[in-house]
């Protein structure tokens, strides 16, 4: 353990002091704080927007949704299918997953993510093709 390290130390770090950044599949993501075995950030998509679809090359993610309702497409090899986020849901996407992602017509999603291990940064996410198109406001069936 070496105490210089800024990942061998405890960290506080309040949600409105992390910068707000887009992630790879275009939702609004605030990187909190990192560990040498994992780390976590918070992802937002507005009433309506659809993530892009993605996979993730060397990363597993467990997310927890916080607020709102939306859906989650995931697929591996051949087993698929699409969860219904709403707060209290907590579920895996382990590393080379698809998975994309979008927020009810009427309601903001919010969900908590740990990433293992940490975050490594550009080049982790790689776009594949996913049932939704990307951006604005999705249709209404499936969602509530």
């Amino acid at each position: 353990m070496n105490p210089h390290d800024p990942a061998d130390t405890f960290a506080t770090l309040p949600l409105a002091q992390a910068a707000a950044e887009i992630a790879p599949d275009g939702s609004t993501v605030r990187v909190l704080l990192r560990m040498r075995g994992g780390s976590m950030a918070r992802f937002e998509l507005a009433a309506g927007q659809i993530s892009a679809a993605v996979m993730h090359r060397s990363v597993t993610e467990i997310w927890y949704v916080l607020e709102g309702c939306g859906e989650l497409w995931r697929r591996q090899a051949s087993h698929e299918e699409i969860v219904a986020l709403e707060p209290g849901i907590c579920l895996t996407l382990p590393c080379g997953v698809h998975f994309q992602f979008r927020a009810a017509p009427d309601t903001p999603l919010a969900v908590i993510a740990a990433t293992l291990p940490p975050w490594p940064g550009d080049g982790e996410a790689a776009r594949v093709d996913g049932p939704w198109t990307p951006g604005g406001t999705p249709p209404a069936r499936g969602i509530t």
